[in-house]
């Protein structure tokens, strides 16, 4: 047990090593911050897709069912929640 602190307590005192030590933690952290921000950006350019897909599919079905956009706007207001 002597021996580990020995070592250990050398390790922590050569700055050199703490310095090497202190690089490979912040570059392991800037590496999973990276992956988060990618996995963000990800989701919201897959949520930007829905939107327009849906949006689209909305116009398509305006068009068959043929709607004015006044009719959409009123069939849409009977749907919605009442404000209190």
């Amino acid at each position: 047990m002597g021996a580990l602190l020995t070592i250990l307590s050398a390790i922590i005192g050569n700055k050199t090593i703490m310095a090497i030590f202190a690089a490979v933690v912040g570059g392991l952290g800037l590496y999973v911050a990276g992956g988060v921000n990618r996995a963000k950006k990800d989701a919201a350019k897959r949520d930007a897709e829905r939107l327009a897909a849906r949006t689209e599919a909305d116009k398509i079905d305006q068009a068959v069912a043929g709607m004015s956009d006044a009719e959409v706007l009123k069939e849409q207001a009977r749907w919605s929640r009442r404000k209190s």
